[in-house]
């Protein structure tokens, strides 16, 4: 890495940790890489800062708001264990394997109340949003993907994160017609509230 983007870096760090409580600051330490993914909404485990008008322009132009969040990182997302999923895609008819980490397990990461009838509103980043329940979840085994075909996704594409479920493997959706599988499975996830 080039000195100037490191000393750049280590200085845009510096000064957002400086503006966050003490007891945010610590959770926030653990945290090193930019936020891929927020959580909001009922849960347990903060090591962010509240909503920031200014800081969280998507969210702000997507009128979200939030007292407490727990934001994740790549590193954060790749500690969690992972599975790989293989379903067909809309986008080609061919089957593809993701990988990463269930959506649960990143909802209990980040200490979210997860009662089968919570509801889990997944946000991308233009803004799409689709609401699955904490048992939809559970039983179609949601993941969070970060990998497409063994390869990290980039932002532009499909990624860096999906939200996604093998729907050939879900009785009731299989049987549909494939470009009615994925509505709930919003790609280029960056927001996740949960709904107690």
């Amino acid at each position: 890495m080039k000195k100037r983007q490191f000393l750049g870096r280590a200085a845009l760090a510096g000064m957002a940790a400086a503006a966050l409580p003490a007891t945010a600051q610590a959770a926030a330490s653990k945290t090193a890489g930019p936020a891929l993914l927020t959580v909001t909404g009922a849960i347990g485990k903060v090591n962010r800062g509240r909503f920031d008008p200014v800081r969280d322009q998507m969210m702000f132009k997507q009128k979200l708001g939030f007292d407490k969040a727990h934001a994740f990182d790549y590193a954060a997302l790749a500690a969690l264990p992972a599975i790989t999923i293989a379903p067909t895609l809309e986008y080609d008819n061919k089957v593809h394997t993701l990988r990463g980490p269930l959506l649960l397990d990143v909802m209990k990461a980040a200490g979210a109340s997860l009662g089968d009838s919570g509801k889990l509103v997944l946000r991308a980043v233009d803004g799409y949003a689709a609401t699955v329940t904490v048992a939809q979840a559970r039983a179609q085994r949601y993941i969070v993907a970060t990998h497409l075909d063994g390869a990290p996704m980039a932002l532009g594409g499909l990624g860096p994160l999906w939200a996604i479920y093998d729907a050939d493997k879900v009785h009731e959706m299989a049987v549909k017609p494939l470009a009615e599988r994925f509505g709930s499975c919003p790609w280029a996830l960056y927001h996740i509230e949960v709904q107690a």
